[in-house]
């Protein structure tokens, strides 16, 4: 037998370019044995910025957090007619992705979920708008209260901000797209934000249907004023783009263990020779059923390969030393969880020699057992009997499991 072992899938990012930001978002997909039905992707990029800060905060939200060392700087001064904030692309986006050994394509889709910085000012906030504690001063510095408890819609609150005299760190969850605005209540000489930290949320495909392999494709951003993240109209980033490089790299596991002793077969009638011999009748058929373990999270093939050729029917030849030929037919059942071509059972399904059948999990399959089913038809262990003349039939038959289906 021919057992083939498969590995996995990820998603990476490209190396910068000039004049853009680059980031790497990376997934994973690795069957576990432990969570046999979790068909999904895990996201194995590091967290940085506010989830790397405070990792609890998006734990219960699923969200990954990414720091840029973008910055945003005024490009004047900042007064009490004037607006800063936050915009960033929260709507779903649709990218390829693209396999570059098979030229397999599959779709990603991102969206921006959070968005944050630190800003600085030009001076203490306490001198800026008043208050006798630095907190007191940013909260006077802004018409809504300070950016952690008057989050402008359509931004929400995320739990946890930082301040220091002249700076302040805040993050705001983006369910939907638009710009989320403070005004200040007094003149500002000139402030930044010193890095663009970003929350983002994936949807992969389904990974059982993905062939081995690593996948890649990008995605970009137009930063600044009135690009998808913008930061208000004064508000000029030191990137004009930032591109999201991604690579899902795929790691499947095709795995098949035969029991010891079963890669020798013995034909023979239900019940054994004997009760067969004892009634002086003929047997009915030969047969053989062979256990086997199967461990499969993608599509693979079944075929087998003779010895002894045949010009007729769908499986092998053995022969006695007088020359005389049977026909073997070769099938096979499989576990919950593996399909054929049309999403079927597999109950003994007929293969066919040097001829490739496909088989699909609906869900990461371990180390269930199948059956290979080796049999002789009743008429042609009727001839096999007549022409023995007490020599038995021998013969090979391999069989393929192959995770390379195209």
């Amino acid at each position: 037998m021919k057992q083939l072992n498969w590995l996995g899938l990820l998603v990476a990012l490209s190396l910068p370019q000039a004049q853009a930001a680059n980031q790497e978002i990376r997934a994973l997909f690795q069957p576990d044995s432990a969570k046999p039905n979790k068909n999904a992707f895990v996201n194995k990029t590091p967290n940085s910025g506010y989830c790397a800060t405070y990792p609890a905060e998006c734990a219960g939200y699923g969200m990954f957090s990414i720091r840029l060392p973008v910055r945003f700087t005024s490009s004047r001064y900042v007064s009490t007619f004037d607006w800063v904030g936050a915009k960033a692309p929260a709507g779903w986006r649709r990218l390829t992705v693209t396999n570059p050994d098979t030229q397999a394509t599959e779709t990603v889709e991102v969206r921006i979920s959070g968005m944050g910085s630190r800003y600085v000012l030009s001076d203490a906030a306490t001198r800026l708008a008043g208050g006798s504690t630095s907190l007191e001063g940013h909260r006077r510095l802004w018409t809504t209260d300070s950016w952690v408890h008057g989050i402008p819609a359509p931004c929400r609150y995320s739990g946890v901000g930082a301040y220091g005299a002249e700076d302040f760190r805040y993050f705001w969850k983006t369910p939907t797209e638009g710009f989320c605005f403070k005004i200040p209540t007094a003149h500002i000489s000139w402030m930044y934000f010193d890095t663009l930290d970003f929350a983002y949320e994936l949807r992969t495909p389904n990974p059982l249907g993905m062939s081995s392999g690593r996948y890649t494709g990008s995605m970009v951003y137009t930063l600044g004023p009135g690009g998808d993240f913008d930061m208000g109209p004064l508000m000029q980033p030191n990137d004009s783009n930032l591109t999201l490089d991604f690579v899902l790299d795929v790691q499947h596991t095709l795995k098949v263990d035969i029991p010891p002793g079963g890669n020798r077969v013995v034909l023979e009638p239900q019940g054994g020779w004997q009760r067969w011999l004892d009634s002086g009748r003929k047997p009915v058929r030969l047969y053989r059923d062979q256990i086997f373990h199967i461990s499969a999270s993608s599509a693979f093939t079944m075929k087998f390969e003779c010895e002894h050729g045949v010009g007729w029917g769908t499986g092998c030849a053995i022969v006695n030393d007088a020359g005389y030929a049977g026909l073997v037919e070769v099938s096979v059942s499989l576990p919950d969880g593996l399909t054929n071509s049309a999403g079927q059972p597999v109950k003994r399904q007929l293969l066919e020699r040097s001829t490739k059948t496909t088989f699909q999990p609906s869900r990461y399959v371990d180390r269930r057992p199948g059956t290979l089913h080796f049999e002789v038809s009743e008429q042609q262990t009727g001839w096999m009997i007549e022409k023995s003349t007490d020599r038995p039939y021998s013969g090979n038959i391999t069989v393929i499991w192959d995770s390379e289906v195209g």
